[in-house]
């Protein structure tokens, strides 16, 4: 089978990046799209904005290079197509709780159809044609909490929820997007997967039972829920519950706790630093008593120690300073806003939301941060009395070290073009 990746030229903004070179669960997602693909395709080709398509004919798969799919998704979707032998394209009820409540909120690339949204994911049995027919997989959302909020602190009581696909796909327009991606569609689906397969297959449950009672582990602490890699190095005392993934040469301290997560590999986990639902890149560094609750931490990024995140995306090469603290709530219960992908602040269909930290970012100690706001790609904040509460993004043309002496010495690669255009005055 051919398959043929159309570009998202649009930049995901704090990021200053196109979605494709965004790492979802720790994997480049022009990689992940490839991995997942791979058992169906034969050779591929890239179709640049303006060029031609030559006619093609044989069997032909096309996406967009935005968008995020988990296995479970794409071999449905190809089964179902193949079965058709119809050209056809993706699609989703406006009413399907997982589509409606997380993917369709400040997206711009689905495409209006009646009652559905088409989505940029095409079959052709016999090459690229007319005549496409909308294909909806159900993406069998199920209702789970997270959050408990008392009344008198939200406008609606009760549990916060969210509506987690058992097969997921959506497009990333927006940094909210990664979260989505890698917290609902990532680490809670990956989790829910789990649970249904233990309460329907009796093989599994018993084979997770038995490894527990032969490892004289807790059910989710086992190695059949945690999979650990190569050369690491745990302490005895550390928590580590499944499912959750432990990347090669990781280094697990005293007393850390680590709950439902992937943490990539060469990463250090300091004394008591405690990472629930979260993402961490390769080569990340989280200090004693850092804490990440269902935050992306993407490659080589560093917090210092007692500096808490939730519900944050923080870019790769960014340093986070000590005792910061991004909220994710709202005091006064307002609608909370986010950039969309044209840009613009729209409703997030978020109640409770924390913020984006672009690439190669250095943020001073001792910040407070409101929910939803942005910081830029190279942007230096240090902390002052004139600055330490940040409560609008932050650009990059607001950068601190754009005031410092020795500003030449910070590298700003996501801003090169600036550079240059100062050089050459």
């Amino acid at each position: 089978m051919l398959k043929i990746i159309l570009h998202a030229h649009n930049q995901i903004m704090p990021f200053c990046e196109s979605a494709r070179e965004l790492r979802i669960q720790n994997t480049p997602l022009w990689l992940h799209q490839r991995n997942l693909l791979a058992p169906y395709v034969t050779r591929e080709m890239e179709l640049k904005q303006g060029e031609r398509l030559q006619p093609v004919r044989e069997p032909t798969i096309v996406y967009r290079d935005n968008l995020f799919f988990d296995q479970a998704y794409i071999n449905t979707f190809m089964e179902q197509a193949v079965k058709r032998n119809r050209p056809v394209r993706a699609a989703f009820r406006a009413d399907d709780p997982a589509f409606r409540e997380h993917a369709l909120p400040l997206s711009t690339s689905y495409t209006p159809a009646g009652s559905l949204y088409l989505a940029d994911l095409w079959y052709y049995p016999n090459g690229p044609m007319a005549g496409v027919e909308p294909l909806v997989i159900d993406m069998q959302a199920r209702e789970i909490g997270y959050y408990h909020v008392p009344t008198y602190m939200g406008d609606q009581s009760g549990d916060l929820v969210f509506q987690v696909p058992l097969r997921a796909m959506m497009a990333i327009d927006s940094w909210v997007h990664v979260f989505i991606a890698d917290m609902v569609f990532g680490q809670f689906a990956r989790g829910a997967r789990f649970e249904k397969k233990a309460n329907e297959e009796l093989s599994f449950k018993l084979k997770i039972i038995g490894k527990a009672i032969y490892e004289g582990r807790q059910v989710l602490e086992c190695s059949e829920a945690v999979k650990v890699g190569r050369n690491c190095v745990i302490d005895p005392s550390a928590v580590i519950k499944g499912p959750a993934i432990i990347g090669d040469n990781v280094t697990i301290n005293a007393g850390a706790v680590i709950d439902n997560s992937i943490i990539g590999n060469n990463v250090n986990v300091g004394q008591g630093a405690q990472v629930m639902l979260s993402v961490v890149g390769d080569g990340a560094f989280l200090p004693f008593r850092a804490s990440l609750f269902m935050t992306t931490m993407m490659e080589n990024s560093m917090l210092a120690q007692n500096t808490c995140l939730q519900m944050c995306v923080i870019g790769r090469n960014t340093f986070i300073g000590a005792g910061s603290t991004w909220t994710d709530y709202n005091l006064i219960p307002t609608p909370i806003r986010a950039r969309d992908g044209n840009g613009k602040l729209s409703i997030s269909n978020r109640p409770v939301i924390g913020g984006c930290v672009g690439h190669n970012c250095r943020i001073g100690s001792g910040m407070i941060i409101y929910p939803a706001r942005t910081i830029e790609s190279d942007v230096v904040l240090a902390a002052s009395a004139e600055r330490r509460l940040i409560d609008r993004d932050i650009t990059f043309d607001q950068s601190d070290h754009h005031h410092l002496r020795l500003a030449h010495l910070h590298q700003t690669p996501y801003h090169r073009h600036l550079k240059a255009e100062v050089e050459s005055w």
